[in-house]
This record gives structure tokens, C-alpha cells and sequence, in this order.
């Protein structure tokens, strides 16, 4: 394997990913009082970030591969939608305090195969940037591990309260992190689908970052909040001229 080839950088960045969702559930099940208030800090960074680079680099690379880029935008958004509504209907970021709903343990089954869904698209969105351009991938890296964190820590944290225990919360981990890697290998064995997989990695994106991370932003009022999601936008900006101006491109 060529150590500066697409996939090389993939693996890399897909196992770096994935080993933020562990990292979540093992800060979860190491210590069951947490600063909620700081995750949602991050998780307001997150999707500041990720509007960013799917609007900005995403969505308008997607639409000069394909011309049926938009159409599949909206099929990657909707198939999350689809998802979380029908398969993980109790699904929200953050810890899980309602024991009572996690007592069927098919609902917190269900949030894990929902999460899946998920990361098995962060690893597709990632090999597709790759795929493109390294500058690329490294922004839709940066997207993605900014949310991966909260993932665990949200997957763990129902997996505790559907009584599963920390083995349990961890397998639950194990399996995001797999889902991420699973989506990388997926990806570069069907690299021919790049024009494809892009823009319905964007719709995917697009919906974690305004469906699922922004209504738990909006849970938290005030000001100090929304400015943490424009400091995920500016860091954004940042990043990808740091990256134009390392790369050249």
C-alpha cells in the first residue's frame, strides 16, 4: 500500500475517527458524572464545522461531479431521516436520562443500528474526499471527528441506561468504530461511485449536522452557544486556507 495514496490517508483518518467514538463511550463508562454543559459546547463546534464544510466544499464539489448531484443530496438526507424516525425513534445526542424508555432493550438496539447508519457514512464521506483531493479529505476529516466523540458518548450513554452495562456501552462503541472503517473499505472498493457516494455522503452530513447536532444546540438558550457554532464555521475558514496554503490548491 502506497503510504501517500487515497486509500493509505483514508485508513489512517477512518481509524482516527473511529477511535473518537470509543473515546466517548470510554469517558462514559470511566466516569458517569460528566459536564454536560461542555458537550454541548462541542457539539455546537461540531456543527458549526460541519455546515461549513458541507456547504462550502461538499456540496459544490458534488455538484461538478454529477449532474444528478442535488437529487442525491436530498436522497442521502432523506435515508437518515428514514432512518432515525422509523429504526432509532428515541435517538438525540447527548446522555440518555429516560431509564424508564431505555427499559426495552430493543430501543436502545435500535439507536445503535440508527448510529450505524451514521458512521458507516462518515467512513464513506471520508474516502470520498480522499478519493477527490487530500485537501478535501482532510476537511470532511476534520467534520467528522469533530462530531465522533458525541457519538460514543451518546451510544454508550444508552446502552447504560437500557441496563447493558460499561461491556455493553463498549461493545456498542466497537461497533460505530467498525461501521466508520467498514464505510472507508466500502468506499475504495467501489472508488468508481466517487460521483455518487459524495453527494449522498453531503445529504448524510448536512442532516447530522442541522437535523441531529443543531436542535440539541438550540436546547441551550442564550448567546454563548451560537457563538461556539460561528467559531465552528470560522474554524472552518481557517482550515482550509491553512490547507490552500500548504497544499497549493
Amino acid at each position: 500500500m502506497n503510504p501517500g495514496s487515497p486509500f493509505a490517508w483514508s485508513l489512517l483518518l477512518g481509524t482516527a475517527a473511529a477511535a473518537a467514538n470509543i473515546a466517548g463511550g470510554l469517558v462514559v463508562t470511566a466516569r458517569r458524572e460528566w459536564n454536560l454543559l461542555l458537550l454541548k459546547y462541542f457539539v455546537a463546534l461540531g456543527a458549526g464545522f460541519m455546515l461549513a464544510a458541507t456547504f462550502l466544499r461538499m456540496l459544490p464539489e458534488s455538484l461538478s461531479l454529477s449532474p444528478h448531484a442535488a437529487p442525491l443530496v436530498l436522497a442521502g438526507y432523506l435515508l437518515v431521516h428514514f432512518f432515525e424516525h422509523t429504526v432509532a425513534p428515541h435517538f438525540h445526542f447527548g446522555e440518555e436520562v429516560h431509564d424508564d424508555v431505555m427499559m426495552d432493550r430493543t430501543v436502545s438496539t435500535s439507536a445503535l443500528v440508527g448510529l450505524s447508519i451514521h458512521t458507516f457514512f462518515d467512513g464513506v464521506s471520508i474516502a470520498s474526499g480522499f478519493l477527490i483531493s487530500v485537501p478535501l479529505g482532510l476537511l470532511i476529516f476534520f467534520a467528522v471527528f469533530l462530531h465522533k466523540f458525541p457519538e460514543g458518548f451518546t451510544v454508550a450513554s444508552i446502552a447504560l441506561a437500557s441496563g447493558r452495562g460499561p461491556r455493553g456501552a463498549l461493545i456498542a462503541t466497537g461497533i460505530l468504530a467498525a461501521s466508520t472503517l467498514l464505510g472507508v473499505a466500502f468506499m475504495h472498493h467501489f472508488a468508481f461511485a466517487v460521483a455518487w457516494a459524495l453527494p449522498v455522503s453531503t445529504g448524510v452530513t448536512l442532516y447530522v449536522a442541522a437535523s441531529d447536532l443543531i436542535p440539541e444546540v438550540n436546547e441551550e438558550r442564550g448567546i454563548r452557544m451560537a457563538l461556539v457554532v460561528f467559531l465552528g464555521v470560522a474554524l472552518f475558514a481557517i482550515s482550509e486556507h491553512l490547507l490552500e496554503a500548504l497544499t497549493g490548491r
